[in-house]
């Protein structure tokens, strides 16, 4: 049995359509976009229409968008951007933010801000009550994420876009998980910033993309030729914008497909889940459909995930972006989950690739897997 790949939440391939777009400007096609002969601008013309494209795919204008080289440095971007335009003052960060959030908020504490979290439910939704405590302090910005990347719960952003403005905080949203899963709408979501990535749609590594209110007054990322409006200078990968774009119009295009076909995975996977007495984080809560994120009581996620991967099958025990920490999920801990149960736990994201047959066989793995497991445990008890 060839290997099945279980982790697109992580990281997903390059779509064959996507790759096709890009080898031109990969091989051939090498102008800079800058120049101001033929190669150049047909570099530019790409540029912009791949603008075009991801700004289609969350509902924006082509000149709210501002082309960074990953969701993580977009997420840094927003951060320090446009807190160093303004008096120190407040920033709220959800629970469960991923670190290219949470950290930057803490980094401007060197600089007279004050970095609060806001709670979550065991549900994984935002408490509500909580930020409405929390604006009563003066803040400036307000950064929750759509989609969360481990139990994959959407929070009402909207909401959260109402009252932050209430009290003139400006709201970010990091949607990176969220694109591609859900339709997507940046002003009905009110917010002033979101952050998108390609490498979660089939799109080239690379490649991000900070979405702007253009009224939002922030500081430069990088200076020096003035690319992206002034905003991040250096030299665009063509190719990976193109690739970017190409990804985002096939995401819209199939956003439909894709989520039956992986809402349909899912309950296959978490009827039999529930069956083997798993605990399923976040399953109250209104969630992207490929995401299934469980634990078995006494039984290690890592130790899980090695075993699995070795039966075939890739999964993860968490973010990969941070699941070299050896620490329980941060997301699991701010939901009230047991630090051992939280230990255990092992995530599943679907892509359209997968399929019901794959989902069988991984259960078929999995049940094995975790009777050896507990044989092992009960000998050395």
């Amino acid at each position: 049995m060839s290997p099945v790949y279980f982790d697109h939440n992580s990281t997903t391939a390059l779509k064959t359509e996507v790759l096709e777009e890009m080898l031109p400007f990969m091989a051939n096609q090498h102008g800079n976009a800058a120049s101001r002969h033929s190669y150049g601008r047909t570099a530019r013309a790409a540029v912009e229409h791949a603008r075009e494209q991801v700004a289609n795919a969350v509902g924006a204008y082509a000149n709210q968008i501002v082309f960074t080289a990953s969701g993580t440095e977009a997420n840094n971007f927003v951060v320090q951007g446009i807190c160093s335009n303004l008096e120190p003052a407040q920033i709220l960060t959800s629970a469960i933010e991923h670190p290219c959030v949470s950290r930057p908020a803490l980094v401007m504490q060197a600089r007279g801000w004050k970095a609060h979290s806001i709670k979550v439910d065991e549900n994984c939704n935002l408490d509500m009550a909580h930020l409405q405590k929390l604006l009563k302090t003066p803040t400036n910005l307000v950064s929750v994420m759509l989609a969360n990347n481990e139990t994959g719960v959407i929070q009402d952003i909207t909401k959260v876009a109402e009252m932050a403005r209430e009290h003139k905080a400006y709201v970010h949203t990091d949607a990176v998980q969220a694109l591609g899963k859900m339709p997507m709408d940046f002003f009905a979501q009110n917010v002033h910033a979101m952050t998108v990535s390609s490498h979660k749609i089939g799109g080239p590594l690379g490649a991000g993309a900070l979405v702007l209110d253009k009224r939002i007054d922030i500081q430069p990322l990088l200076y020096g030729g003035g690319q992206e409006k002034g905003l991040r200078s250096g030299t665009e990968n063509v190719a990976a914008i193109v690739g970017f774009g190409a990804a985002c119009e096939l995401a819209v295009k199939n956003l439909t497909a894709f989520d039956m076909h992986a809402e349909n995975l899912r309950k296959r996977l978490e009827a039999s889940l529930s069956n083997m007495h798993a605990v399923i984080f976040g399953r109250h809560g209104l969630r992207i459909p490929n995401t299934s994120f469980f634990a078995f009581p006494n039984i290690d996620g890592e130790t899980l995930v090695t075993a699995l991967d070795k039966a075939g099958f890739a999964v993860a025990s968490g973010s990969a972006c941070s699941s070299d920490s050896g620490e329980p999920s941060h997301v699991l801990l701010a939901m009230g989950v047991d630090e051992d149960l939280a230990r255990g736990a092992v995530r599943v994201s679907f892509g359209a690739s997968n399929t019901l047959e794959q989902v069988k066989q991984f259960l078929g793995a999995l049940e094995s897997e975790l009777a050896r497991l507990k044989n092992l445990t009960a000998i050395a008890a």
